[in-house]
């Protein structure tokens, strides 16, 4: 079949029999190239849009641990199978970044509003949603910037959906309708065996676990003391429960597992301008991930809701500036 290009040249080669044609039919001929070609742009568009979108192949769950104040040293200089077996068998890098400033709200908020502090307005550990400084620039249906629970629910409602939160303050950071379940347990290990037994017992779609022990320690005792490392070895040890837990559902194999962190620290403290306080671990690990590569391309924070809507499939709002991290997947080790 002839292309709109040949057909095009046909048509400049053959200029004086057009002329000789009559008007009607010269128009006729104009109006259907255009169309064609319109059509071939809307098939185009289409075919870019929705592979965009497209879901992970096998991934049916997915679990983000949150761990606030895991810094990468706190990794690399302590005893964790758990996450050094994540490690391994998924795909990582010690050099993704929080936002500015290096404290909780913030950075919480723009993990799971796919965007940073100048497009949802968290700015600090004070802000509340009747309470703030900068408006957001979007509000969604729960009447404040949209998270991924909120996405997740819009675009897939019968989704079960969970949050375990070990700090108090993650919670007013989310749209808790669009939740089946939410509960703030003021203890790590306690947080961890509601969680564990939440996810064998329900199977959720998608479960966020926060756990706030390690940044205790950091605060206490120092971000290089030996306090914060048993922190760490002990949210390790709660790691590996939760992830027992979901392999015992019998979802293991359909399940992707996400750990990062909110912030690092430096000497009892965070909040600064320090690459001690602004790199975090994103560690991905399950179904359709490459197994065993570091991630070389850029991560920030609030790509972790790009990638989980990215995922399961999910139109990002268009107020999101976070991106998928394509290179953590089978297939896309092009950095993005």
């Amino acid at each position: 079949m002839p292309t709109n290009t040949t057909r095009a040249m046909s048509s400049f080669a053959n200029t004086n029999d057009q002329k000789r044609r009559p008007v009607r039919a010269r128009i006729h001929s104009s109006c259907a190239i255009r169309m064609e070609a319109f059509v071939l742009f809307c098939l185009l568009s289409h075919v870019s849009t929705e592979s965009m979108r497209a879901a992970i192949s096998g991934v049916e769950h997915v679990v983000v641990i949150g761990i606030d104040g895991l810094s990468p040293n706190g990794i690399r200089k302590t005893q964790t199978p758990h996450l050094n077996k994540l490690v391994k068998g998924g795909a990582h890098t010690f050099h993704a970044r929080a936002v500015m400033p290096t404290v909780s709200s913030p950075n919480w908020a723009s993990m799971i509003m796919g965007a940073g502090p100048e497009q949802h307005g968290v700015t600090s550990n004070d802000w509340e949603t009747n309470k703030f400084e900068i408006t957001p620039i979007s509000v969604g249906s729960g009447g404040m910037f949209p998270t991924i629970f909120g996405v997740l629910r819009e675009q897939r409602p019968e989704s079960v959906i969970t949050c375990f939160h070990d700090w108090q303050g993650f919670g007013r950071l989310l749209e808790r309708h669009a939740l089946n379940k939410i509960e703030h347990v003021k203890d790590a290990i306690e947080t961890a065996a509601k969680a564990a037994r939440y996810l064998k017992e329900e199977k959720p779609h998608f479960a966020f676990i926060h756990f706030d022990g390690v940044d205790h320690a950091g605060h206490g005792f120092g971000w290089d003391s030996w306090q914060y490392d048993k922190s760490v070895e002990l949210t390790d040890s709660l790691i590996g429960a939760v992830v027992d837990s979901i392999n015992e559902s019998g979802v293991g194999d359909k399940t992707l597992v996400l750990v990062t962190a909110d912030h690092g620290g430096k000497g009892k403290g965070h909040g600064g301008a320090t690459m001690d306080e602004i790199e975090i671990p994103w560690i991905i690990y399950g179904p359709g991930v490459e197994a065993g590569i570091e991630i070389e391309a850029p991560v920030n924070t609030y790509d972790t809701a790009a990638t989980i809507a990215y995922v399961f499939g999910l139109k990002a709002p268009s107020c999101w500036i976070g991106k998928p991290v394509l290179q953590a997947f089978k297939g896309s080790k092009t950095p993005r």
